[in-house]
């Protein structure tokens, strides 16, 4: 659950809208009222809203999966990219990269390529490149550090996306909707809240709601992010205790070993007995065949 209260959210400016005219009526189930031409958004469905946003972020992120954050708003870059550093998430927060969902391998391919470049720029071939060739390569590897380097980590896709403003971002929401990626969003009174599977009414615009409710986000990831972690120790120890009690060698004592050879001496020689016994109990069939034997050469001698 967010640590959030309503005052909290008030003081940091999250129930102010857009103007009146230019609201979406699909957020009117969000809209607490309006005052001097501008909408106020009910902070009590907020803090609801926020709550389920923040259980599924944390379940997320407790199963071991990603969840990708956009904010390209200059509001948002530097808040944004502060708190999703702490939790190891990936971001973007310069550019959206038309197609970095729906044709993810060559994004992949980029990110291989700005690999590649380090090596070359760390290795000895690099030193014997003109200065001129050096500043190329150098530049092209700050344009790929800054658009891609935040997902340098990102090895598939994401489970999830959060973005701040919706119709800004309005082609990162189209491609994670295409592919059944779950999304999480701030909307704000001028957006649609029906595109996002978790939508957060609040203010978009202001620097301090932004950083409010990314901030609660990123504490369930992280709570999510440790009980991951408690669960593979967890796991760690059952197993190790298993191989214990499976592995553990029995400690026999010496006069143990010796009974259980003399035990071993007197099964052998019961067994001797048993099929002395077996022979001693059954001499019809050795007379049986010891008579046949004999009617054969007879009939022999006979015939010569």
């Amino acid at each position: 659950m967010a640590n959030v209260d309503f005052n909290q959210l008030l003081e940091a400016g999250c129930h102010f809208g857009h103007l009146r005219r230019k609201w979406n009526p699909a957020m009117a189930q969000y809209i607490f009222m309006e005052k001097n031409g501008i909408h106020i958004i009910d902070l009590h469905k907020t803090i609801t809203k926020l709550d389920e946003a923040c259980a599924a972020a944390r379940q997320i992120a407790k199963s071991g999966r990603k969840i990708l954050f956009v904010a390209t708003k200059k509001q948002a870059k530097e808040t944004v990219t502060e708190l999703v550093k702490n939790v190891g998430m990936p971001y973007v927060t310069e550019r959206w990269p038309g197609g970095m969902l729906t044709n993810f391998f060559t994004i992949r391919k980029a990110v291989k390529k700005m690999s590649n470049l380090d090596r070359l720029i760390e290795g000895e071939q690099f030193k014997t490149l003109s200065k001129r060739e050096q500043l190329q390569l150098h530049r092209e590897r700050a344009k790929l550090e800054k658009n891609l380097g935040s997902i340098s980590d990102l090895t598939r896709l994401p489970a999830a996306v959060f973005v701040v403003d919706i119709l800004k971002e309005h082609i990162a929401v189209a491609e994670a909707r295409r592919l059944s990626i779950t999304t999480f969003a701030i909307v704000d009174t001028n957006s649609n809240p029906n595109l996002i599977d978790f939508p957060i009414p609040a203010n978009d615009d202001a620097s301090k709601s932004i950083s409010v409710i990314v901030k609660a986000v990123c504490d369930a990831i992280a709570e999510g992010l440790e009980e991951r972690k408690m669960d593979k120790e967890n796991y760690a120890e059952e197993n190790e205790d298993e191989y214990d009690a499976v592995e553990r060698p029995e400690i026999i004592d010496e006069d143990e070993e010796e009974t259980t050879e003399a035990e071993k001496d007197e099964n052998k020689v019961k067994k001797v007995k048993d099929v002395t016994s077996d022979d001693a109990a059954e001499p019809g069939k050795r007379k049986r065949m010891t008579v046949k034997k004999t009617s054969a050469t007879k009939a022999g001698s006979s015939k010569n």
